[in-house]
């Protein structure tokens, strides 16, 4: 039963991350297109609420996805044991948010 809703869960969140992905790549190529620098795009992310909104999301969904897809992985080719596997997907998850969410401060705030 786990195993289903973990299933939906990274269906879920490839779904949800799918116009993220796309907005992010759609306003890169158009900054970068339009002749801005790195330093003067963090500068118009920097104290904006909507950007962090935007990149935590992102970083929470990717981290949920990510490790729902090392938890399958690390089961069906490098450990047969599913406690464990699961264990360390969990701790690989809150590696992946906690990481990801001090990035996102560091660009926003």
């Amino acid at each position: 039963m786990i195993d289903a809703r973990l299933y939906l869960l990274q269906r879920l969140t490839a779904i949800a991350m799918l116009p993220l992905i796309a907005t992010h790549l759609i306003l890169m190529i158009v900054a970068i297109n339009g002749g801005l620098t790195a330093e003067e795009i963090l500068g118009r992310t920097q104290g904006s609420v909507g950007w962090a909104l935007f990149y935590g999301s992102f970083v929470i969904f990717a981290a949920i996805h990510g490790a729902i897809g090392f938890r399958t992985i690390a089961y069906e080719w490098l450990i047969p044991n599913i406690r464990i596997c699961s264990v360390a997907s969990f701790g690989l998850l809150i590696v992946l948010i906690g990481l990801g969410l001090r990035a996102v401060y560091a660009v926003t705030v």
